[in-house]
């Protein structure tokens, strides 16, 4: 199976699902600005487990695809304002919105795409107590995912985090975000509680392996492949798990926090993480969450989107951006 392939068949029609449901409107700059992080495509990871999830549990594809929607335009909307917050200045290998527009456009183009994602979601064509789930569902995660980025920006400036503050962090920030497509796909396909919630655990855990692998990118990958800044997470501080390991076995970073370095010093501090141990400690940490979030799709009954959504989980430790 290429995973990437089907990931790509059901992002077409999300694609078409953000065109005709966050049409370019009145006032035009502002909604030129919001689709322009959604228009630029991204991996499309959160919708594609939403829907199959769906069709794992013999739900239907095109009656999901708003709220495959809805969970891409909430992370856009997260993806905008973590930039202006981080002074990040590209994303996706473009200028980050912030930059393109102006910080004041970038934070209304992100509320937009906020407030849109439940307009979409609320008039969906299901039975109301679905729906109501679902919005429950999503305002929650949104709630968890603002948590998160509080609890990461607090621990830039504390000395000590410990593995489990990190853990909480990434699981709120990210995570949740899996876990509710997995959840929504499966309850609007028409499964049980019991399977949705299932489908939740699967989301959250390899969300987490997800997020540590990209703390592990974020040091190891070329700029022009990562889209971004290389290493900007030591640069600004960020108490990751693999800087949380570094520092508990005395592991000196000069460019921690540092605010810049150069390539040659980004390399000097990827060579001593690599010797310390800390960047195999995240890795085999994330496989370990990883190999956790497939085993709860064992209740699902064998299909092709069962074996699909277990593809995608081992691409999230397989990709290079």
């Amino acid at each position: 199976m290429n995973v990437i392939e089907e990931i790509k068949a059901r992002s077409v029609h999300v694609d078409k699902g953000i065109e005709e449901l966050l049409p370019i409107t009145h006032p035009e700059e502002l909604y030129k600005a919001s689709r322009y992080l959604p228009d630029a495509g991204g991996k499309r990871l959160r919708p594609a487990v939403l829907i199959f999830a769906a069709e794992a549990v013999n739900g239907n594809m095109e009656s999901v695809i708003p709220a495959a929607v809805a969970v891409e335009l909430v992370h856009n909307f997260t993806l905008i304002h973590d930039d202006i917050m981080d002074k990040d200045d590209v994303r996706r290998g473009m200028p980050a919105l912030h930059v393109k527009w102006s910080p004041e456009g970038a934070i209304l183009a992100g509320d937009t795409l906020y407030s849109k994602a439940f307009e979409i979601l609320a008039g969906m064509d299901t039975k109301a107590d679905i729906l109501i789930k679902c919005v429950s569902l999503l305002s929650k995660t949104c709630t968890e995912i603002c948590e998160g980025q509080w609890l990461d920006i607090d621990f830039e400036g504390r000395n000590n985090v410990s593995e489990d503050e990190y853990l909480e962090m990434i699981m709120k920030k990210t995570s949740v975000l899996y876990g509710a497509s997995g959840k929504m796909g499966a309850l609007l396909g028409g499964a049980s509680d019991e399977v949705a919630d299932a489908l939740y655990d699967f989301g959250c855990l390899t969300g987490i392996s997800f997020q540590i692998y990209d703390d592990i990118l974020d040091l190891i990958t070329p700029e022009d492949v990562l889209g971004k800044v290389r290493g900007s997470d030591l640069m600004e501080g960020k108490k990751t798990l693999i800087a949380i390991h570094a520092f508990k076995h005395d592991v000196k970073l000069d460019v921690f926090g540092k605010g810049s370095a150069t390539h040659e010093q980004i390399d000097e501090a990827l060579s001593i993480l690599t010797n310390s141990g800390s960047i195999d400690y995240a890795k085999d940490l994330a496989a370990s969450y990883l190999e956790q979030g497939k085993s709860k799709l064992d209740i699902l009954e064998d299909s092709q989107a069962k074996d699909t959504l277990l593809a995608i989980a081992d691409y999230m430790l397989s990709r290079k951006y």
